[in-house]
């Protein structure tokens, strides 16, 4: 990687940090409900020890540490420590000693073959540049008979926190098409079968799925909303910066508009629905 290519990824990730420092809070409450089903599929309980893959914030390792106890363990691992230090600061809130966090690729993960009891990914398998060599790392960390359980989200008619902001910007000029199934992007396993294979192919049996509808941000004033779609950035947030102002206005103001038209009593909510999908590790004689 080149230095000016770093410079902008470490840029990119800080701002990130930036945006959950923020806003952490808040998703960690709305999305809870998705946390906690997650720790359900897997059978979290005492004891256990849980690898949190993409782990970000926190989530689900710091709940899924409650659920464990003090004989359990939980290790989160995500690429960036920025998001990491979010979660550990959470952690010594809450008085959680089972707990640690350390930056890893997915990838790459050596953590000891055959280590753990259940395994977590929320909503972070669809951006690694190759989630198969993701899985294939976490059939090796589990043992035969482990849990995975991955949180994935639907199609962009049914994800609005992801694809409003796009659709309205189709009316005032060409939006590039979406990632394709085999390119990093929120809607990379929108199509169940996609995710279903790819866990067949990397030694996991598919046990459920279901669907969860999820709330990521809200507010009483659809113009923070608005705000959060504009600061958490991206390739729409880029293509509408590229409009004349007065269209830029303009998109704003219907984008204001059609969140208003989905309020629900005093808030107005974005979010989408989430796939859940529950694999168990086969021993490596079955796969």
């Amino acid at each position: 990687m080149s230095d000016t290519s770093r410079e902008q990824l470490d840029a990119s990730r800080a701002r990130m940090v930036e945006f959950w420092r923020c806003h952490d809070e808040m998703e960690a409450r709305l999305s809870r409900p998705l946390t906690e089903r997650m720790l359900d599929l897997a059978g979290v309980s005492r004891r256990m020890h849980v690898l949190d893959v993409a782990s970000g914030r926190g989530e689900p390792a710091v709940p899924a540490a409650h659920r464990v106890g003090p004989q359990g363990r939980v290790l989160g691992i995500d690429l960036v420590d920025g998001v990491l230090e979010l979660a550990r600061a959470r952690a010594r809130r809450e008085g959680l000693e089972n707990i640690a966090f350390q930056v890893a690729d997915a990838e790459t993960l050596q953590a000891g073959a055959g280590t753990f009891d259940v395994a977590t990914l929320r909503w972070g398998l669809m951006y690694m540049r190759a989630p198969e060599r993701a899985l294939a790392s976490i059939h090796r960390a589990l043992k035969p008979g482990g849990a995975l359980v991955i949180a994935s989200w639907a199609e962009p008619a049914r994800v609005p926190w992801a694809s409003l902001a796009r659709r309205i910007l189709e009316r005032y000029r060409e939006v590039p098409p979406l990632p394709s199934a085999d390119e990093p992007g929120v809607f990379r396993h929108a199509d169940p079968a996609v995710l279903e294979a790819a866990l067949v192919r990397n030694g996991f049996s598919v046990k459920a799925s279901e669907e969860l509808e999820v709330p990521v941000v809200e507010s009483s004033d659809a113009r923070d909303l608005v705000t959060w779609i504009q600061q958490l950035g991206g390739p729409v947030v880029k293509l509408v910066g590229e409009l004349p102002e007065p269209r830029q206005r303009a998109w704003e103001a219907e984008l204001l508009a059609e969140l208003e038209r989905r309020r629900t009593g005093d808030k107005v909510s974005l979010g989408g629905v989430t796939r859940l999908t529950l694999g168990t590790a086969l021993a490596a004689g079955l796969i």
